[in-house]
Formats: C-alpha cells, structure tokens, sequence
C-alpha cells in the first residue's frame, strides 16, 4: 500500500493522533503527516503512505490555504479560542471594511512573526508550549514568513460592537502561524483580537474538496476499496519544476547517479523532479553545491533493480 490520502481531519484531535488512528485503520506502520494542524483546526491533512512518505516533507514546505475567523475585543494565552482571556478592550468604534483591508495589505509579502507561546517550536530541546504548561518564560524565536494573499469574506462595509469578528482567506508559506496573524490584526486596527475559528481548505495541490473523513476511511478500507482513493506520491510534488529523461538516463537517476546539469534546468533553483516520458517520478535532484555544472540526488524515490 502506498499513496497519498487526503485526510479531513476533525477539531480535537492531533495530526499525530491521525497518523496512530490511520495506522490500525490501514494495517500498516509506513504512515506519516505533512506538518501538524492545531487540535482545534480542521482541514486538509495529507497523510503519506508506504513510499509516498518520501515527499512528505515537500508537502509540508508547499504552500498552504485557510479560513478563519479573527474576534476583536480580547485576546487569549494560546491565541485562539481555547485559551484564557489576557486582555480585553471593547470595541469603542465602528470598524470599516476598508480599515480591516488595509491591514490585509499591511500583512501581505515577507512578514515577521513570534510564534505563540502555545506552539511546537523548540527553544532548547523543549517545545514552547512545555514551558507554558510548567510557567516558565523563555524568549521566542522570531521569523520571517510568506503570505501570498488576504481575503475578507464578509460582505459588510461597517462593523459595530464592543467585540467584533469578521472571516478570511489567507494563502501562506510554510511556518506561518494563523492565530498569530490573527492577533497581529487585531494590533493593527488597535485591539485585541484572537483566532476563533480554522479550517485548512488547501495543502500543496490537495483540496478540502479531495478529502476523506476517518469513518470513510475505514468504510473503503473494510470494502477494499482503499487503492481508489490514494492519490500518486506524485501529487505531492506537482508544484516542483519536472524534467524529463530517457530510460538509459532513469536507470541511473534510480542508483543515484550524480548527472551533468542539463541546459534547460541551470537557471532552476530548489529541488527539481526527475521524472519518465510516463510521468513517472523516479528521484528529485539539487544543484551540487561543491561542483558546477552538476546536479545530484537529494531524495531517489525509486530504487534501480
């Protein structure tokens, strides 16, 4: 068994309690997440199977898309929904649809973020959120994310009330912390705010609309049907630049055989797929850093026979 399953995960569960449950559902250990969501958030959760394992980590570093809610008016200690208030400030004005996408504006490119105290980042060899649970303060380390775009989904020109919300689309680089971002709105329009409400809608090429929930999972699996709804490890890397090889050149790629750069990929930066005249991908490839005109195997997805 291998593929990829575009898992929907549901609120209140861990990706890594996905990936435990997957496995006794799959009857396979060779089960492994793209990058984890939040207990609370739900969404798009591409689970690699068998070989597909391999591109796992290109999955986690494409591109991701979410709608969210941020709430004005108070903030939390883990910066969503599930915390405990830390600061409230009533909305004392109305907010206009143009003051909130300005902010947009203002958090769009290359941004810097501190990721909340509640979080998986490690300082030290310990993950933030085991200092928060013993009280410790530690400094947080800061760091530069991408967002690509910023959408506001309401349709109304003004918003009145001692706490407001209002719900968006964002597209994003890898690491960006949405309950963050949410805050930082909240900073911008000069209030308090916190992320009320998560779901991942895209993941790499894979959609809300492509997933499986855990109970329709084990309905294919128990019915046999399960080989239909994994997608090609393939999927996983469709947004990398590709280049096309012969069978006598694929061979090699498969022994992970160092290749002369060809013409059409010198300019190309990052991990590029080698792949067959089939669509086959057999191994990614990076520029060597030691030796020009040079390109070698960085991941061979399919081993020479």
């Amino acid at each position: 068994m291998e593929g990829i399953l575009p898992l929907l995960k549901p609120k209140g569960m861990t990706s890594h309690d996905c990936v435990f449950k997957l496995r006794k559902i799959l009857r396979t250990k060779k089960v492994g997440h793209t990058g984890t969501l939040d207990p609370e958030v739900t969404g798009v959760l591409p689970i690699c199977i068998g070989r597909a394992t391999k591109v796992a980590e290109y999955i986690t570093d494409a591109g991701k898309e979410y709608e969210g809610e941020v709430t004005i008016g108070f903030s939390t200690t883990t910066e969503d929904a599930s915390g405990e208030v830390v600061e409230e400030k009533k909305v004392d004005k109305p907010i206009t649809r143009e003051e909130i996408i300005a902010v947009f504006q203002q958090l769009t490119g290359e941004i810097v973020q501190t990721p909340p105290l509640y979080s998986a980042v490690k300082v030290n060899g310990k993950r933030l959120y085991e200092y928060a649970r013993l009280g410790q303060e530690v400094e947080r380390p800061s760091r530069k994310v991408r967002i690509d775009r910023i959408t506001l989904l309401n349709e109304q020109e003004v918003y009145n009330g001692e706490r407001i919300t209002f719900r968006f689309r964002v597209a994003c680089g890898k690491g960006t912390y949405i309950r963050t971002l949410a805050v930082m709105m909240g900073e911008l329009l000069g209030y308090p705010a916190h992320m009320s409400d998560l779901t991942r809608i895209r993941s790499a090429d894979f959609t809300i609309e492509d997933c499986l929930t855990l109970p329709q999972v084990e309905e294919v699996m128990n019915e046999g049907r399960i080989a239909d709804v994994l997608k090609p490890l393939e999927w996983g890397i469709s947004y990398l630049p590709k280049y096309q090889i012969n069978d006598k050149v694929a061979m090699k790629v498969k022994n992970g055989a160092v290749l002369p750069t060809p013409e059409e990929l010198e300019s190309v930066s990052g991990p590029i797929v080698m792949e067959t005249v089939n669509n086959q991908a057999l191994a990614l490839y990076i520029h060597h850093p030691d030796k020009p005109g040079i390109i070698k195997p960085t991941k061979v997805l399919y081993i020479g026979e």
